[in-house]
């Protein structure tokens, strides 16, 4: 280790060292330590980078600093300190528990963890209520490994303790967790299936949307079309990434937004169907339970809006 970063390790939890290859060059230090890092989120890398907790050859530098083949990234993660996150009795679906991971069936509507503008009430609160052990990761997303976004529904898995963390982290960057999604689109495909194969990364100029970005995070989704609707059609979306509003991104992209969806679709819909949210729910997910290896799967019938609103689209069609 460098001697500069020696004090500065017996104050933090975790110190890592990482070499900058040519493959990285011109790359961003904030998304790169975020790529590398796979519970560690792009804002939180940033406020660390601010802090000083991650140094680009032995000096502090802006989150922005374009690094170099050679560089050398030293990140000194902070030993967690106690936060107010309050533990809320709020009713979960869970679906699975066993000492190491939990499969809660989200309901839309509640956001995964807390941030601005969303400090409690959150899956998060409800977690440390009905498992105070769970409490490995980050301070604000304890036993979080993959989230859902605000109004999708549907399955995610949650780590219970370190080694749990480590194993489902693991299955996902390797690509080996099984993750489908329902979804209705707005209009047909001339194929029964398909690849959407492009990189994503935060709009250059709506801090609130993702975006199509040359630059940006590999990701990947395929589709398969389940039933044709008229002018709409219900598909399959399996994630091979786990990018931002992903599923939601890439059929934006392809001028096939998905129903009701308030962020990516046209700002004047042609219809809702009685909808308040986006058609997509998480309804399929498998993995190895970190205990023994054994793979388990789990689904989740569609909620009752989703449901009712392709009943009409049946209707509509037929």
């Amino acid at each position: 280790m460098d001697d500069d970063s020696a004090p500065d390790a017996r104050r933090h939890a975790e110190v890592l060292r990482l070499a900058v290859e040519p493959s990285d060059e011109g790359a961003r230090l904030d998304r790169y330590v975020a790529d590398r890092i796979a519970d560690l989120s792009r804002s939180y890398a940033r406020q660390l980078i601010e802090d000083g907790h991650i140094r680009l050859n032995g000096a502090d530098a802006r989150p922005s600093a374009a690094l170099r083949a050679g560089d050398v990234v030293l990140v000194l993660r902070p030993i967690a300190q106690p936060t107010d996150l309050l533990p809320q009795p709020i009713p979960l679906d869970v679906v699975y528990e066993d000492g190491d991971v939990v499969v809660i069936d989200k309901p839309a509507g509640m956001v995964v963890h807390p941030a601005p503008g969303h400090l409690d009430g959150t899956l998060v609160n409800a977690l440390l209520a009905r498992y105070p052990d769970i409490t490995v990761g980050s301070d604000l997303r304890p036993g979080i490994v993959h989230r859902l976004d605000r109004d999708t529904s549907g399955l995610l898995v949650v780590a219970r303790n370190d080694a749990a963390r480590h194993s489902l982290q693991a299955q996902q960057q390797a690509h080996t967790m099984a993750k489908a999604y329902l979804a209705v689109v707005e209009g047909r495909f001339k194929e029964p299936s398909g690849l959407i194969d492009a990189p994503i990364a935060r709009h250059p100029t709506d801090r609130l949307r993702q975006a199509i970005v040359a630059s940006g995070r590999s990701a990947r989704t395929h589709w398969r079309v389940l039933e044709a609707l008229g002018e709409y059609t219900l598909i399959e979306a399996r994630l091979e990434t786990g990018r931002t509003h992903q599923i939601r991104v890439h059929f934006s992209y392809k001028s096939r937004p998905l129903l009701g969806d308030p962020l990516y679709g046209p700002k004047k819909p042609r219809a809702t169907f009685g909808l308040a949210r986006q058609f997509l729910h998480a309804y399929r997910l498998g993995f190895a339970l970190p205990s023994s290896g054994a793979w388990a799967e789990f689904e989740s019938p569609l909620p009752a809006d989703l449901q009712a609103a392709l009943n009409k689209l049946r209707a509509q069609a037929a």
